[in-house]
């Protein structure tokens, strides 16, 4: 297929991946990014004389990656050191309590019982073999399969599985009644609805069977040396080995059409690229709203601003703590958490009381601090970053209401003001058009929801699909999926 050009426009997770598939199969590849490294959203902020990762902090799934570098003939971690957290995250309530959850189930159900009592233990251990069965049953029927209507789905698990997984696969009620059926303790049941804004949505109305993140984080948590932005660097370095012709600052303007088939790209600077198939790697609310010309907008549905998914202010930040003992992964709740998602998705605001993420990025697994630390606190936010500017003084009251938070749980921090830099949904909307500032694409709400994202394919022949608003979803490795997802339906097409 050496004479067979594919353009992948973007070089995130699901770009590289579709990309190296796509060579390694023969394809010429060109990959085409705007941005001045790759990655999407595994990047950096440069704060003072330090990097800081100011996107994803976290690896599950690590056998995806492993297969992907395995099959174009290179090996994971020949090329990157993974570290294995031994937590997987620090939780704290601002009305007392702190717990920490671990990779070891029966060590998690301990301290769970010490936490609360032995029913929440036992909620727990009933929990986590139910969040297994659902993984089990969706992980080859569902994720790593092409995009399944319901009726197609059920064919799936009922070929491969007892028919009771569909019973424990069933998506109602929403998470946050399906987990008041494992955990008296309400805080309990917040910290497992935290699940839900891994995919940009409300525990309030996302499936139930979002529950299986429980069972992919305690397979493990694996922290990249120097960074998530590493994985993005060795992916890139892997394509170009397989010979990718990879453009940095290099911006689409149009998806070129011919005769109702897709014929390549324009850049911004005017230059024509032919070509047999086109992968394109961003929101696709992008082309749904002409930004990659008139001729694409047909390829998928536009999405509303109701239906985005949650965006974040961020602060990438170098300081110091004291007070509370942070692990890398810290959470820190309030105690009314359903109020917090009304509030966004509702009301399209940022809650006064948010919960408030905070990754150490130096503590870990052979973490050091040498007088300061690298921190990244993120709070949720609507996406509204295309009709919502955020003026300094919004930013900076956002910012004084997560570090009250922060220090009602015990922890001060402190920084030069110099030394805290901020990411906003209109920041967010400018790194990823199209999108609102919406960091997941569509919100995962309803029953339904898994099966609205658009597939691989798209309306348009010759113009296929991956990233996180394409099935099977949002996060580093759904992305990397829907990536190698897109790659397999350009060579069952061509082939």
């Amino acid at each position: 297929m050496t004479d067979r050009h594919a353009v992948v426009i973007g070089a995130g997770a699901g770009g590289l991946a579709a990309g190296i598939d796509l060579a390694r199969s023969g394809f010429r590849v060109t990959i085409l990014e705007r941005a001045a490294s790759p990655g999407g959203k595994m990047h950096t902020r440069a704060v003072d004389d330090r990097e800081i990762d100011g996107g994803p902090t976290v690896l599950t799934m690590r056998s995806i990656f492993e297969n992907l570098f395995a099959d174009a003939g290179a090996s994971l971690t020949d090329r990157l050191t993974l570290l294995e957290s031994p937590i997987i995250a620090r939780h704290a309530w601002s009305d007392g309590g702190l717990l920490d959850l671990y990779p070891d189930p029966e060590r998690s159900r301990q301290n769970i019982e010490n936490f609360a009592d032995r029913a929440n233990g036992i909620g727990f251990e009933r929990f986590y073999s139910q969040s297994a069965r659902i993984h089990q049953t969706l992980s080859e029927t569902f994720m790593n399969a092409s995009k399944p209507d319901p009726v197609t789905l059920v064919g799936r698990v009922l070929r491969q599985h007892h028919p009771s997984s569909l019973m424990a696969a069933r998506p109602a009620p929403n998470l946050w009644r399906a987990l008041g059926g494992f955990f008296p303790d309400e805080r309990l049941q917040q910290l497992f609805a935290r699940y839900a804004t891994y995919v940009g949505s409300s525990p309030l109305s996302t499936p139930a069977t979002l529950m299986l993140i429980a069972h992919v984080e305690l397979e493990g948590v694996w922290l990249v040396e120097g960074g998530m932005h590493r994985l993005a660097s060795a992916m890139a370095a892997l394509g170009q080995e397989l010979g990718i012709d990879l453009h940095l600052d290099t911006h689409v303007s149009e998806i070129l059409v011919k005769g109702g088939k897709t014929a390549g790209v324009r850049l911004e600077d005017g230059t024509s690229l032919p070509a047999d198939v086109v992968v394109f790697n961003g929101d696709t609310n992008a082309l749904a709203t002409g930004q990659l010309g008139r001729e694409a907008m047909r390829a998928v549905k536009p999405r509303s601003v109701q239906n985005r998914a949650l965006s974040a202010l961020t602060w990438c930040i170098k300081g110091s703590s004291s007070g509370f003992e942070l692990d890398h992964h810290n959470v820190f709740f309030e105690s009314d958490y359903p109020s917090e998602f009304n509030t966004i998705f509702e009301e399209r605001n940022v809650p006064t009381k948010p919960t408030v993420y905070l990754c150490a990025q130096d503590r870990g697994p052979n973490g050091s601090l040498n007088g300061s630390e690298r921190m990244l606190m993120l709070v949720n936010a609507p996406a509204d970053g295309d009709r919502q500017v955020w003026a300094e003084d919004d930013v900076a009251r956002t910012r004084d209401n997560a570090m009250a938070v922060l220090d009602r749980c015990g922890l001060n921090l402190s920084f030069r003001e110099s030394d805290c830099v901020s990411t906003t949904p209109t920041d967010w909307h400018g790194r990823f058009p199209g999108s609102g500032g919406s960091l997941y694409g569509g919100a995962s709400h309803g029953i339904w929801s898994s099966f609205t994202r658009p597939g691989a394919r798209s309306r348009l022949k010759g113009l296929y699909l991956s990233g996180g608003s394409v099935h099977p979803g949002p996060g580093v490795p759904m992305a990397t999926l829907s990536g190698r997802l897109a790659a397999r339906a350009v060579l069952l097409d061509i082939g």
